[in-house]
């Protein structure tokens, strides 16, 4: 009995010390300089944390001005992680879109309130049923410009909503894109189960919210 205590103790011990060892490294994160992504042909990127990665690709790629969204992970400590790795809540990974824009036609700041404005905001750690550090919301600026325009469209909906607001704010860093068979999933399975019942609701709930902003062949 006692060696099993023992035991115990050591397992209790070793958990603690990778969870302070993860929590410092994901506090880094968050103190870490902003990575800025240039412009490629006139084009800008975004990066969004906002629950299940098909959802918000979808939401993303229905805006105008939105060339192409991209399903990854975003916002952890580890390197190549894998959507089974983010899905053990350990990797400090969120399911992240990189959405690829032109400035021209849709600003930094409408694409915050398609992010805000497409979500349960209050939420912590997830968004309906899927729930997790992995479905956590995040949302990544790249200088300081964007992160004003962040914190203060969230300090106005935490005054609106009269609510705390859910999501964190990070720097981004670095984008790693997701398995070929999350991408499109959401135009390529439109039969699945998750799809009828959570991202299409989901979808049509943010399309009606914002009408003007959605392509004609959507």
């Amino acid at each position: 009995m006692k060696n099993i205590a023992l035991s115990l103790v050591a397992i209790m011990l070793f958990s603690c010390q990778n969870n302070a060892q993860s929590n410092k490294k994901q506090e880094a994160i968050k103190n870490a300089k902003a990575v800025e992504v240039p412009l490629s042909n006139g084009k800008a990127k975004a990066y969004f944390a906002s629950g299940c990665f098909w959802c918000v690709e979808a939401i993303y790629e229905s805006v105008k001005g939105v060339d192409e969204v991209i399903s990854g992970y975003a916002g952890g400590h580890t390197k190549n992680p894998t959507y089974e790795a983010s899905n053990t809540g350990t990797t400090g990974h969120a399911e992240t879109v990189e959405v690829i824009y032109d400035p021209k036609i849709v600003s930094f700041e409408t694409l915050v309130d398609v992010y805000f404005g497409s979500q349960n905001p209050t939420q912590v750690n997830g968004q309906g049923n899927d729930k997790g550090s992995q479905y956590r919301s995040i949302i990544f600026y790249q200088n300081e410009n964007q992160k004003q325009i962040i914190l203060k469209k969230k300090e106005a909906l935490a005054k609106k909503i009269n609510a705390k607001v859910a999501a964190e704010v990070y720097p981004f860093q670095k984008f790693w894109i997701a398995e070929d068979y999350h991408q499109n999933y959401e135009r390529l399975h439109p039969n699945n189960s998750y799809i009828q019942n959570v991202s299409i609701p989901r979808l049509n709930r943010f399309k009606a919210k914002f009408p003007e902003l959605i392509k004609d062949n959507h």
